[in-house]
């Protein structure tokens, strides 16, 4: 399987970004809302294969100081291929030059993140406003 990795929406299919979060329960995401969210975002990695996207990533960053990881997400049918290691190995390197990079990262795939020289934070806090994702992630 020949993977590619492209990094503007201008090459995006919104359907098939739609397909691949709706693959791994993530069945809120409109066209509309994955377009705002992917423009509004510094960097990012569209996973293709055959032409058709199965992957992706993107981060928010000032370019110099910070930057935030999110949405890498890999179609449940694509999964175990590396393709998730393509995408990171991408948005790392684009963000090689920035002195702190962050990850929220799913429950449960903490170590994959791991390989890439993230760790937990001490001082991380967050704000949900969805109650069950504020239960799922954040302490008391």
């Amino acid at each position: 399987m020949n993977i590619s990795i492209c990094e503007n929406m201008k090459q995006a299919n919104l359907t098939e970004m739609r397909e691949v979060y709706a693959s791994v329960g993530w069945k809120k995401h409109t066209n509309e809302r994955i377009k705002q969210v992917f423009e509004a975002s510094s960097v990012i990695a569209l996973a293709k294969a055959d032409g058709r996207i199965i992957g992706f990533g993107r981060a928010m960053s000032d370019g110099v100081f910070n930057a935030a990881i999110y949405d890498v997400v890999v179609h449940h049918d694509y999964q175990g291929k590396g393709i998730a290691r393509l995408i990171m190995n991408h948005l790392l390197e684009e963000l090689k030059d920035v002195s702190c990079v962050h990850l929220l990262s799913t429950a449960g795939n903490e170590d994959f993140y791991r390989q890439f020289g993230l760790r937990k934070l001490k001082t991380g806090m967050g704000r949900y406003l969805n109650p069950e994702l504020s239960d799922q992630y954040l302490e008391e």
